[in-house]
């Protein structure tokens, strides 16, 4: 098995196409981080703006008109700022964490990429008549399978730690290492701040990103075994990454719209205590897309085994 993934390994990182995308990422990184950057010029008067917030929130309080929501949500608001000042811990937005996080958007850039290489792994032993030489290994087709899956997912792995190193070693410049142990704070219903890891709230964006590739990349490999055209599975599985957000709008409309799989990929409102709809939760999330899971796998298994390649 680790011969079949090293082989793998090799088909992809061989290409001059994968070094292009890897650096082509870098680049992307690097420039939305310069960007980002530019546009925090008020990392100087945090304090001033922090100071602002504060007494512009206790004066919407005392506005009878203000409901009840919107005034806890300031109260917390107004504890997190005094917390920030008191510590002189600025927001994250204006240090090295902030960058990283917003460099968490990028992902959906990595999972371009994969699908790109996940719509050729196997369309494409099709597409170069490599597919017989393949299956005429001792190697039986379920193990050629995983071994083509299992690579496609290890690439993807390799490209978030590329962007997220990137991310971290550029904003690490633009805004100083000194912000590494900065805190994540968070202000409790009885609104006491509290101080956690910084990091483990990044690893944790990250993580539930890496879910939301994971099932786009599936979807792909699938699609890849699917079609004996690398460039029409290509093109497709990139057709139905990008529209399958524009249908969840659609879908979402309705109450079985839930259940669409684009509508649970994100898991990140989670992380903020938030709901993508009503009656969604995190386990009710996270069952979808475990169906959505076996069925690509099991249909990419039974299409496999099933395909005929004496053509």
């Amino acid at each position: 098995m680790l011969n079949l993934i090293q082989n793998e390994h090799m088909k992809i990182y061989r290409r001059l196409r994968t070094w292009i995308l890897g650096l082509l990422l870098i680049v992307i990184v690097v420039l939305a981080s310069l960007f980002s950057h530019q546009g925090n010029d008020a990392n100087e008067n945090w304090k001033t703006r922090a100071a602002d917030i504060i007494e512009h929130d206790k004066r919407e309080l005392e506005n009878p008109d203000v409901p009840a929501k919107f005034k806890q949500q300031m109260r917390e608001e107004i504890e997190l700022q005094q917390y920030m000042l008191d510590h002189n811990y600025p927001p994250t937005a204006y240090t090295l964490w902030g960058g990283v996080l917003n460099a968490s958007g990028l992902i959906t850039l990595v999972t371009l990429f994969t699908v790109i290489i996940a719509g050729d792994m196997v369309a494409g032993e099709f597409t170069w008549g490599t597919i017989k030489l393949l299956l005429i290994r001792p190697a039986s087709r379920a193990k050629i399978l995983f071994s083509k899956y299992a690579t496609t997912l290890l690439f993807a792995v390799t490209l978030l730690i590329v962007m997220f190193i990137s991310a971290l070693i550029v904003n690490g410049f633009l805004y100083g290492f000194q912000s590494l142990s900065l805190p994540y704070l968070t202000v409790n219903t009885a609104g006491q701040v509290h101080e956690g890891s910084m990091l483990v709230y990044v690893f944790a964006t990250y993580g539930l990103k890496l879910i939301e590739l994971v099932m786009i990349v599936t979807l792909a490999f699938m699609i890849s075994t699917v079609f004996r055209s690398s460039s029409l599975a290509i093109g497709l599985s990139i057709f139905i990454m990008f529209a399958g957000q524009v249908i969840t709008l659609l879908l979402m409309r309705y109450s079985w719209g839930k259940y669409f799989l684009f509508a649970n990929t994100d898991l990140t409102p989670y992380l903020k205590g938030q709901q993508p709809a009503e009656g969604m939760t995190l386990g009710f999330s996270i069952t979808v897309l475990l169906f959505y899971f076996l069925l690509f796998n099991v249909l990419s298994w039974e299409i496999f085994r099933r395909r005929d390649v004496a053509a």
